[in-house]
């Protein structure tokens, strides 16, 4: 069966574990509603957080879902100079890799809150190469 990749964000509105839990939770509920995940088909979860959210690990939040069986792993992004414009503070992202005969072109990313801005960037760059939004 092939593996497919479903990206997201969101930002959290403060640095404490229970401001990073409620994003990355809302996240993650998101992500299965508009993919129509089976928790059984998820191979793997890879949340990362900006250099100014150290207060709790997002995998945290997807240990709460009953994720138990998901292999999770949480580290920082890049510390790449600010200013940046494709830089967003306070800012958590997960790449979800998933187990469907659906295709990648099927597959929903999702950018809540602040992380807006990361899909508006996406989207500029499918525009210049003639891709679907």
């Amino acid at each position: 069966m092939p593996v497919r990749g479903i990206r997201g964000a969101t930002t959290a509105t403060a640095n404490t574990a229970e401001a990073i839990t409620e994003a990355t939770d809302e996240l993650l509920r998101e992500l299965v509603k508009v993919n129509g995940l089976d928790q059984a088909e998820i191979c793997f979860a890879f949340f990362t957080t900006t250099q100014d959210l150290t207060a709790e690990f997002p995998a945290y939040a997807a240990r709460q879902l009953g994720w138990l069986e998901v292999p999770l792993l949480c580290g920082h992004d890049m510390n790449v100079t600010l200013p940046n414009p494709r830089g967003l503070p306070m800012c958590i992202r997960i790449l979800l890799l998933y187990n469907t005969d659906r295709a990648q072109s099927e597959m929903r990313f999702v950018y809540l809150r602040g992380a807006k801005a990361i899909k508006s960037d996406l989207d500029s760059w499918r525009a210049l190469r003639g891709a679907p939004q």
